[in-house]
């Protein structure tokens, strides 16, 4: 991708994979997601998994996986809203983005 992904972007990024399972998920396969659709490191979405922790956006529990522990996340009624918040902003945005895409294409037309 060409476009700077933002804090907030990422959060919402997150907070959006996060929330396609309910009983939460573990942080390797939220990398996966996340790196589906960006290009991003461990090392950049781990903090952020922390800070949406921090903000009570998501909540964590461990499972033994394996034979070992696997840290879950799950996201919160608090994350919910906030996700909310974010889907609402990025509707908007896009729209306004997309309008003035779709008004220049029309003056090089």
């Amino acid at each position: 991708m060409v476009f700077n992904t933002g804090a907030a972007l990422l959060d919402a990024i997150v907070l959006a994979s996060v929330s396609k399972d309910t009983n939460g998920t573990y942080g390797y396969k939220i990398t996966q997601d996340v790196r589906s659709i960006l290009d991003i490191s461990e090392s950049t979405l781990y903090p952020v998994l922390r800070r949406l922790q921090k903000d009570h956006f998501l909540e964590t529990y461990d499972q033994a996986f394996n034979g070992r522990n696997r840290r879950y996340y799950r996201i919160t009624d608090d994350g919910r809203t906030k996700l909310s918040e974010y889907t609402d902003a990025w509707k908007d945005y896009t729209a306004k983005i997309n309008q003035l895409f779709l008004e220049e294409d029309t003056i090089y037309e």
